[in-house]
């Protein structure tokens, strides 16, 4: 006696989303806390510019904190938002 496999599923179904995967995070409060930290860091970078080049070097902290562009960071939210 012989039996079928049942067919695959669909690629779409077990893939993960890859927006997902990069950019969000396990809680919307996290991310908020990233956002709100990389905010600062930017701010104060571009504030403290003029008086301290140096300063512009917090914009690498507020990328790391967004996990790239904050356009990114968006990105992420709602991915969060939709888990």
């Amino acid at each position: 006696m012989t039996t079928t496999a049942p067919p695959p599923a669909p690629a779409e179904a077990t893939s993960p989303d890859p927006v997902a995967a990069m950019f969000a995070s396990r809680t919307v409060t996290e991310h908020l806390l990233r956002g709100l930290l990389g905010l600062v860091l930017a701010v104060v970078a571009l504030w403290q510019a003029s008086a301290h080049p140096a300063a512009l070097l917090l914009l690498l902290p507020a990328v790391l904190a967004w996990r790239g562009c904050p356009t990114c960071w968006a990105l992420g939210l709602g991915a969060t938002c939709r888990r």
